[in-house]
């Protein structure tokens, strides 16, 4: 598996072979597979994993809840709150329930509702891999908004190729490193041989050309 350093490397060069812009650019790593048939194996990798450096643009949060949880995920300022009369609302469109699916990278929802958003918003939400994580009551709801905002989501999407946003070129060779690091980890564990499974790993950036590095 490639080392901290090896990482770094790769990121040094993805980013040289990027081209200068007036914004801060995505760093994104791409993850290729090898000796895995997603069609014969039970390949559907869905990890949420907590970056060590997050990015300046942090994962937007929504609640699904009402009582003192809905006022604590409001005041721990959650991106938003749907109450459970508003769930309502998403049941009659399905425009608007994909809408609040693509514009929200995690969902968080009171236990006791966890059916009733599966109806209302489970064929918007399913296929996107967002299916809220319960809250049972009394949760530290504070700690899991703050600990999700520095979430991504890593998806194989049935494919021989896994790729995840791992922060933005402000950030340092060696925490991109790092965080580049945690998201391989995680698909490693989803592998049936671990890392003898990844191929190569691959490091771009918004408009920069991916910079690739094989694994031994």
């Amino acid at each position: 598996m490639l080392s901290n350093q090896q990482l770094a490397e790769l990121v040094k060069k993805g980013k040289g072979q990027s081209k200068e812009t007036k914004f801060t650019q995505s760093v994104e790593v791409l993850i290729s597979l090898k000796e895995v048939d997603p069609k014969k194996t039970d390949l559907n990798i869905n990890e949420i994993v907590y970056l060590p450096h997050p990015a300046t643009k942090q994962a937007k949060i929504c609640y699904i809840g009402s009582g003192d949880l809905a006022v604590r995920a409001k005041n721990a300022k959650a991106n938003l709150v749907i109450e459970p009369a508003q769930l309502e609302n998403y049941g009659g469109s399905k425009r608007d329930a994909k809408k609040l699916a693509r514009s929200y990278e995690f969902f968080l929802a009171d236990t006791a509702l966890m059916p009733r958003v599966g109806k209302v918003l489970g064929q918007a939400l399913g296929p996107k891999g967002k299916i809220p994580s319960p809250v049972p009551p009394n949760s530290p709801i504070e700690a899991m908004i703050n600990r999700m905002r520095t979430a991504i989501r890593v998806r194989s999407r049935g494919s021989l190729g896994v790729m995840a946003k791992v922060g933005d070129s402000g950030l340092s060779e060696a925490d991109l490193a790092e965080n580049i690091l945690a998201v391989v980890n995680a698909v490693t564990k989803k592998l049936p041989n671990g890392d003898r499974n990844i191929k190569t790993v691959m490091v771009k950036t918004t408009m920069g050309k991916p910079a690739k590095q094989a694994v031994e």
